[in-house]
């Protein structure tokens, strides 16, 4: 007897489909014998939210450092709002998870290493999103995170009337030992949403730099962009992302007063190797055109060779997310905000924009 689940999803299809493959590039491995199920729930103020379970197809890594891929086409004749994110995952497995939204995905395979800082690889790699695509960052996991749900009333807008037409799971195994006795995987994310229409839409702006940390020493990698779009965003979480060197990782609101000075307000701190969810910010005052949003990791190096940002534990990342919203508007053009990161850049540099830095 089919599962009943399944039943709904094949005879609705709704949210997340792919009208030439099976009612949905919800399909994993082959095409045929897999399909993700859609149920839903009722959250408690009575309104119907949805829930769908986003998840890899049943994987078995065999190369340690792994980034892997597999996709969902979104409905494109509805539009949804993704409210709430419940991770499915354990540090023991997955190093990391990001969910990232695109115009199209990199490729067109099921699953496929998605690497983009690989060093070296047998297979074919691609990144997350087409080469030429819209892509954003809509979420991300690490470090055995909790769910995270969204302020009420705010959701990420996908589907029909957006950019985002296919979701996109990453997930990093860095070790791969548990996978050698034959287990598979099913990491990833369970998506609540809702088709009810929403004003206030959700986005993600991602901060981070490349460079290198020079050996036993303790180095700044900062990054600082200017907010050059006439609109106004809530910001309301904040997650950070290091490797083992990260100390501490910090982002700031930077304004101009009226005698010229700008006065930076801190938007989170936290020590990247706590649980990497996305933590209240700490001043949810309105971020508006002309100012700057600027971010810093504290790297500590004991090591007796320059570390280079890559997508392995034997490299870095810097990376400060900053989750906001707007208010019947679109959100921010800009999903990026990266740097050269040390010894090329930092916020002192002449060029930067930035003066009257705190000591931080």
């Amino acid at each position: 007897m089919a599962h009943p689940q399944r039943i709904v999803f094949a005879f609705y299809c709704i949210l997340l489909v792919n009208i030439a493959a099976v009612c949905g590039l919800t399909s994993r491995g082959n095409f045929d014998d897999y399909q993700n199920e859609v149920y839903s729930d009722y959250a408690m103020d009575g309104n119907k939210k949805l829930r769908f379970p986003f998840l890899m197809p049943s994987v078995r890594p065999t190369t340690p450092e792994l980034y892997l891929c597999t996709p969902i086409k979104v409905d494109p004749t509805t539009t949804y709002y993704i409210v709430g994110f419940e991770p499915n995952a354990t540090m023991n497995t997955a190093h990391h998870m990001l969910l990232y939204g695109c115009g199209e995905p990199g490729t067109t395979k099921t699953t496929w290493n998605c690497g983009e800082m690989a060093k070296a690889s047998s297979e074919e790699t691609a990144s997350p999103c087409g080469s030429h695509s819209h892509s954003q960052i809509l979420y991300a996991w690490a470090r055995d995170a909790p769910k995270l749900e969204l302020p009420t009333g705010v959701g990420f807008k996908v589907g029909k009337g957006t950019q985002i037409k296919y979701m996109v799971l990453q997930v990093h195994y860095a070790h791969i030992d548990k996978f050698k006795d034959g287990s598979r995987d099913d990491s990833g994310v369970f998506l609540q949403y809702t088709e009810e229409p929403l004003t206030k839409l959700a986005g993600v702006l991602l901060m981070g730099t490349g460079g290198s940390i020079p050996p036993v020493a303790t180095e700044h990698m900062e990054s600082a962009c200017e907010i050059t779009e006439h609109k106004t965003i809530y910001p309301f979480a904040y997650r950070t992302h290091t490797h083992s060197l990260g100390k501490e990782v910090s982002g700031y609101r930077v304004r101009s007063n009226d005698r010229g000075i700008q006065e930076w307000t801190l938007l989170g701190k936290r020590d990247p190797l706590t649980p990497q969810m996305f933590y209240p910010v700490e001043n949810k005052s309105p971020i508006l055109f002309g100012d700057f949003v600027a971010a810093r990791c504290t790297m500590k190096s004991f090591r007796h060779r320059v570390t280079e940002i890559g997508g392995t534990n034997e490299d870095e990342m810097c990376n400060f997310y900053l989750m906001y919203y707007v208010d019947h508007e679109e959100p921010l053009d800009m999903k990026y905000c990266f740097s050269q990161g040390p010894p090329s850049y930092y916020w002192a540099n002449p060029d930067t924009g930035l003066h009257n830095i705190p000591h931080i």
